[in-house]
């Protein structure tokens, strides 16, 4: 019964979303009520089938599979959950939601929100397809309705020079680097003659001699994954992009959007080129440089919150920064394995589950505080988290969480991390995760002490009465201990998600592939 339904869900949200998309700007400007409904269902439907699909997914210890269409596999577009992705799916769906119910209250500040809504909507059909799809050229088309919608939703503001600015800078370099994608699965295909991902770890068996195809493509895929996840040296956007960008938008991409770069970059590295000979001893130095590029960008992310004065600039190198770390520790693929490597793996995911709940929290919170004061200058904004001190609990539990204070999940999460590190034989990435917490809650105290504890700039200001938007900052504030002690009770939690990118993992991935492939009379099959 749960599995019927899970696999109809999966295959219905992208159909019945996209209608709901394509309905909202058809809502008129009268309708005030209606865009923000049709949006709220998409997202309902979207946390509702992120939950059952991963519910079933770790029920059965099997990847569920849906063809579309009917048709089989290589031929066919197909999604294809495991752990791995069931995981992060289900975390953007129920974060989305969040964002969606944040943005009733957030249409104050907008003057076309039909519009914001349809990008919206189409916002969260890129995150879940790009999570979901089982196809390296659908992952493609995934990759432009998540980045088209972004970057009008950055220009939002279009009356603002910096938006349009931001946007503009946003969107060239991103039409770059998807045709760099593009070429990448040129490249694939012209050499393994699929883009089935699934099929790609199966065929990429018996190209031993030939490692330089895959190298290339492979060279071409992680500039883009990069840049969308805000990695040193292609982070440059974020920073930019986050201030102008509505908050609620500035959540999206911080806590669900860059979460696709490093999801995009285990997949390769892991599922499609990390068990098979197609990458041949290039694969180690990849990693390496991988590793390299996410322990500069935990570093210069952590420095660069110190400097800063707007609030959303600080939480955008705060991204870079955690981002940084998730990336180094999925990395460690060239020297660890077995239990060690499962350790790492599942260390990157927890890391990406604190970091986006936190990070939504904190940019939705700091939008309560830039409402209140006019300003998003930390010292126009002084004493306006005593205005509004739901918020402002809120906003320092978030700022613990990511200090990696017990009993948050973002403590267990960096000591995953640190025992993979010293495990693997390299205590210096342990000691870099001490540094970087600690450099960083120098810059989160920035925050917490001009927000809470200074003296208010504005002596009229008086405390509001509690909103429902403060209640749901709060329960998610809260909810970052909950998942704490939930790790702490069963550490075996989030295992699952990291042992679905070892070899045993993706042994599962390509069976459940070929078992479809089978049951339609596909090639080979």
């Amino acid at each position: 019964m749960l599995r019927e339904l899970a696999y109809n869900l999966l295959g219905a949200f992208l159909p019945v979303s996209a209608i709901f998309a394509f309905a909202i700007p058809l809502t008129g400007k009268k309708a005030r009520w209606l865009p923000w409904l049709l949006s709220l269902s998409a997202s309902l439907l979207a946390a509702s089938t992120s939950t059952l699909v991963y519910l079933e997914v770790l029920s059965s210890n099997t990847p569920l599979v849906y063809p579309f269409g009917g048709w089989p596999p290589p031929i066919g577009i197909i999604y294809e959950v495991d752990a791995f992705n069931g995981l992060l799916g289900l975390l953007t769906g129920w974060l989305i939601l969040a964002i969606v119910l944040y943005s009733k209250w957030y249409e104050r500040e907008m003057d076309e929100a039909s519009w914001y809504y349809t990008l919206l909507t189409g916002l969260t059909i890129g995150l879940m397809g790009c999570l979901y799809t089982g196809d390296a050229f659908n992952l493609f088309v995934m990759i432009e309705v998540l980045s088209i919608s972004a970057y009008g939703l950055v220009a939002y503001h279009k009356d603002r020079a910096e938006a349009v600015e931001a946007a503009g800078k946003y969107s060239l370099i991103g039409a770059v680097a998807t045709n760099m994608y593009f070429l990448a699965l040129i490249i694939i295909y012209g050499n393994y003659s699929t883009l089935n991902m699934a099929d790609l770890a199966l065929v990429g068996r018996l190209y031993a001699t030939s490692p330089l195809p895959a190298l290339l493509a492979v060279s071409f895929s992680l500039w883009v994954f990069t840049y969308k996840a805000a990695v040193f040296p292609n982070h440059f956007w974020l920073p930019d992009a986050h201030p102008e960008a509505p908050t609620p938008v500035s959540a999206a991409l911080s806590g669900l959007v860059v979460n696709v770069g490093v999801y995009a970059i285990c997949r390769f590295l892991y599922t499609i080129f990390g068990y098979n000979n197609a990458l041949g001893f290039y694969r180690p130095i990849v990693l390496v440089a991988l590793l390299i590029l996410g322990s500069t960008s935990s570093v210069l992310g952590a420095f660069m919150m110190l400097v800063q004065r707007d609030i959303k600039r600080l939480l955008a190198y705060s991204t870079i920064s955690h981002i940084g770390l998730a990336l180094t520790s999925s990395s460690l693929g060239f020297i660890a394995g077995g239990e060690v490597l499962t350790l790492a793996l599942t260390a990157t995911v927890a890391h990406l589950l604190s970091h986006s709940v936190s990070k939504a929290t904190l940019f939705m919170a700091s939008g309560v505080f830039i409402h209140e004061s006019g300003s998003r200058d930390l010292e126009d904004m002084r004493g306006v988290g005593r205005i509004r001190p739901l918020s402002a609990i809120a906003m320092t539990l978030s700022f613990i969480n990511l200090a990696g204070f017990i009993p948050f999940i973002g403590f267990f999460s960096k000591l995953m991390m640190y025992q993979a590190f010293v495990e693997s034989g390299l205590p210096i990435l342990g000691l870099l995760v001490v540094f970087v917490s600690a450099v960083s809650l120098l810059g989160y105290m920035k925050p917490i002490y001009a927000l809470v504890f200074s003296p208010r700039k504005n002596a009229e200001m008086a405390g509001s009465k509690i909103e429902p938007v403060e209640i749901l900052l709060f329960t998610m504030s809260i909810s970052l201990i909950m998942l704490g002690v939930a790790v702490g009770l069963n550490p075996g939690l989030l295992t699952p998600a990291g042992d679905s990118l070892t070899a045993q993992g993706v042994e599962k991935y390509v069976e459940a592939y070929l078992n479809v492939r089978r049951s339609l009379g596909g090639p080979y099959g």
